[in-house]
């Protein structure tokens, strides 16, 4: 892996953990605290979007079919998006 793809997936994870924070704490806040909403709705939404974006980066001519974008946004935004690590 390249130093370019490592900074591209550390900034998408960053990316990607600060907007699971303010969403989940968003949804939080406007459904209730009963129970967890908020990361209900951003593990579920991950799941989805990541699927979808690897799916369209293994297409052929795909969009996301540039390695480096496909770090960023695959691995980095969306890796760091849903999964979140308790230690930090």
């Amino acid at each position: 892996m390249s130093l370019a793809a490592c900074a591209l997936v550390l900034i998408g994870g960053f990316l990607g953990g600060v907007s699971r924070f303010f969403l989940s704490g968003l949804v939080g806040r406007s459904v209730g605290e009963t129970f967890p909403w908020g990361t209900l709705v951003v593990n579920v939404s991950g799941a989805l979007a990541i699927g979808a974006f690897a799916g369209a980066a293994r297409a052929v001519g795909g969009i996301f079919s540039a390695e480096l974008v496909r770090d960023l946004i695959v691995v980095g935004l969306f890796g760091g998006y849903p999964q979140v690590s308790s230690f930090c």
